[in-house]
This record gives C-alpha cells, structure tokens and sequence, in this order.
C-alpha cells in the first residue's frame, strides 16, 4: 500500500496516476474525493454534516483494508488532516505493508493551484496546510511545489525495494 498524504491541491491524484503507469504490478488508485463524489447529492443539514463525513471517511478506510486484503497493490490518496482519521487506518492497515508517502506543497502554490481548479472550496488547502502533516512521520517525502508528479512517482517507485523497517506506520502503531 502507497498512502499518499497531503492537503487538498497538493498532488496526490495526480501522483497516484503517474505510480500507475509505472508500477511494475497492477495497482488500484482510491482516492477519498471518489467516495465523497459517491455520495448522494442531496442537501445535508449542517448539523448533521459531521457525521455524515466521518462514516464516509470511516467507510474509505474500510474499503481501502478490504481492497488491500483482497491481495491488490493500493495507492492511497487522502488528507490526514484530523487525528482520528490516522488512527483509524493505523487499527486498520497492516503497518508492515504500508508506505507512507508525504505531500508536500507551499502555501501559495496549493492556493495558486484550488483558484485554477475552481473545484474546491476557498481556502481549504490553507486550514488543512498546518494539520496534515502534524504526525510528522513518514516512509519518504515529495514536495510538489516544483517537482513534477511523475519524478515524484519515479522517486516513490525507487524508494519501494529497498524500504526500511520499521515503517512509518509500524512505528506510530508502536507508539498508540
């Protein structure tokens, strides 16, 4: 599993499309924004939005440890932006398996970039900028302010063989 990790507009789909053409094994790419795009169109009531979120976070790490028990390579596109989304896939996700990837991308690029995709809302990647990275432990980084997705997925691809042990994820696992 390659569990890319990084603000909205960072780079991680596109990343994740790069790892696929190159992967020497076949790979599925799940990104969180599908399953929110799975989601009815109905209006949600603000008090209730909360929830509805986090069952369909919850339900994306759920499907992601189904994919991955199934024997599929994965690569994992999601914002780790809140505590509670780490240590949910941390008691999910065999830990020896996965290879966490951060992206990184400066402030005004990532705004730069959610003005130009016109998708998102205002300011999304500026209040998720401080929290997705607040872990602080990773495999391996990218910083896509100016690197382009394909050298950082041939940088990932590089990094796969000769990953060490403990991971990331095994060492924060340790430590809950």
């Amino acid at each position: 599993m390659i569990f890319l990790n990084g603000t909205s507009s960072s780079g991680k789909s596109s990343i994740a499309r790069e790892l696929l053409d190159i992967l020497d094994e076949p790979a599925f790419h799940l990104p969180v924004d599908a399953f929110h795009a799975m989601r009815s169109r109905r209006e949600v009531a603000p008090e209730t939005l909360g929830t509805v979120l986090r069952r369909t976070w919850m339900g994306f790490h759920r499907a992601v440890a189904g994919m991955a028990a199934g024997g599929n390579d994965v690569v994992v596109d999601h914002v780790l932006s809140e505590e509670w989304r780490l240590r949910d896939c941390l008691a999910l996700f065999p830990a020896e398996d996965v290879v966490l990837v951060g992206v990184h991308c400066s402030l005004e690029e990532l705004e730069r970039r959610e003005q130009t995709r016109g998708d998102r809302p205002a300011g999304l990647a500026a209040r998720q900028f401080t929290r997705v990275h607040a872990h602080g432990v990773y495999d391996l980084t990218c910083d896509t302010t100016a690197t382009p997705a394909a050298e950082c997925a041939r940088l990932i691809k590089e990094f796969l063989p000769g990953r060490p042990t403990p991971t990331a994820f095994q060492r924060m696992a340790a430590r809950a």
